[in-house]
């Protein structure tokens, strides 16, 4: 059953009665921003959509209003569920700022179920929301405007043919194991090879490095025939498990093979990379995979001298004055960022009412067309230089200058997300986790802003 909240009187007001003094401001003006109902209202929705029944039936869960802070909380600091839940459980202050006081503390998995709700439909109405309430505070006016991208990196380890095959083994034979002990050993057999696969990954590791070109290429290419020659029998061998079994799935049966059958195509893909790139020299494989376990990663190259390929998904983000981030997007695949101008443009002046006085983005943005379509909709000033900033003369002009430099902070913001909001690396599976980890982080950042304008 959806609650709202608790209703009890709050523990500051029984044991502490000067317990506001130990409030932090900043967390204090946080806390009075999210007593917006309507924020609470988005919540209450989603939380309603998760069974058909939950409005009205079942035990009463955690209130939509203790849901919201404690997500947010959590990646106010960059905690885990873990550490959310017992900073949370050990601290008076959190537990009012999540309007939980003397109730139980939401666990851990209880966190994570409740954060798969707030899918990226609720977290891009909850940031709408903010930048209403950043406007009403006029804070944000919307007359200025600059757009970069970023990548958000998945949580992988670096991918290699080797290691992605010994990976795929490795998941095979657990799921083979766990289809046995579901159906018995009399209908499938099955032979554990993952020592096997672990020793060529090995050798590949540390094969001996050699001058010679040809000798090299030989050594490599032995090393491997052997581990695709592994795979390639339990590949076989989850196969011919599927088929024994196909009549007889029920119960939790079916979600095993169904895995079973997802992680074999993948080993497929990925085996046909190796032999594309080992023995025929192609490094360009269409459909190339990076992980078993996130298969939606793409390998992006920002031209960064420190991490020339980085791996996850490409992310833009959108500023208006006051550090307020307006929108963001989660990229499916690979986009040039030309691409992303215009809606950056548009999402600016359907949440604001009017285009910006001055749009500015990097040299990625810049294009004669980009120009055109901003001038189109209404931007008076457009600074899109090129990579050489030679861009008919105006770098001379004051006002090209302050908003160059003014642009540069886009890049502030974003290494602000990674380092404080956890847009470094996202911790949170798939492509909806994706979605969550960068518009909590995002939430996160603009209500840190929200809480420090009025300090």
């Amino acid at each position: 059953m959806i609650r709202r909240k608790h209703v009890q009187r709050s523990v500051f007001e029984v044991l502490l009665p000067d317990g506001d003094k130990l409030w932090d401001p900043v967390l204090r003006r946080i806390d009075e921003v999210l007593e917006d109902e309507d924020l609470v209202d988005l919540v209450v929705e989603a939380l309603g959509r998760r069974r058909p029944g939950s409005r009205r039936r079942g035990r009463p869960g955690t209130p939509a209003e203790v849901a919201l802070r404690m997500l947010v909380l959590k990646h106010l600091y960059d905690w885990s569920f873990d550490e959310c839940e017992r900073e949370v459980r050990g601290s008076l202050v959190y537990r009012a700022f999540c309007r939980i006081d003397c109730e139980r503390v939401p666990d851990a998995k209880t966190l994570i179920r409740l954060s798969q709700t707030l899918g990226r439909d609720v977290l891009k109405k909850i940031l709408d929301r903010l930048v209403g309430i950043a406007r009403e505070r006029r804070i944000v006016r919307g007359r200025v405007l600059r757009v970069d991208t970023t990548v958000v990196e998945t949580n992988i380890h670096y991918p290699t043919d080797s290691g992605l095959l010994a990976d795929g083994v490795r998941v095979l034979t657990r799921n083979l194991k766990k289809l046995q002990a579901e159906v018995g050993k009399t209908v499938i057999t099955i032979r554990d090879r993952t020592r096997a696969m672990g020793k060529r990954a090995f050798q590949l590791a540390m094969r001996r490095r050699t001058e010679d070109v040809e000798q090299k290429k030989a050594q490599l290419q032995k090393l491997y025939r052997g581990a695709l020659r592994v795979t390639a029998a339990v590949v076989g061998e989850a196969k011919r498990a599927v088929a024994a079994v196909r009549g007889r799935v029920r119960g939790t049966v079916v979600a095993i093979v169904k895995e079973i059958e997802k992680t074999v195509e993948l080993v497929r893909r990925v085996q046909a990379q190796t032999r594309a790139r080992v023995f025929r020299g192609d490094t360009h494989h269409p459909g190339k995979v990076l992980s078993l376990f996130e298969p939606a990663t793409e390998a992006i190259r920002k031209g960064k001298a420190s991490k020339p390929t980085e791996f996850g998904k490409l992310v833009k983000i959108q500023e208006a004055e006051g550090h307020i981030v307006t929108d963001y997007e989660v990229c499916p695949s690979r986009v040039p960022d030309l691409k992303l101008w215009e809606p950056s443009l548009r999402k600016h002046q359907h949440l604001l009412g009017k285009a910006p006085h001055l749009a500015t983005a990097d040299a990625g943005f810049s294009s004669a067309a980009n120009e055109k379509i901003a001038k189109e909709l209404g931007v008076r000033r457009v600074v899109l230089p090129t990579a050489t900033h030679t861009t008919k003369g105006r770098t001379r002009q004051r006002w090209f200058r302050r908003a160059l430099r003014w642009r540069t902070g886009c890049e502030g913001r974003i290494s602000i997300l990674k380092r404080r909001y956890g847009l470094r690396r996202c911790r949170y599976r798939g492509m909806p986790g994706m979605e969550r980890c960068v518009g909590f982080g995002v939430i996160a950042s603009n209500l840190w802003v929200l809480g420090r304008a009025e300090a």
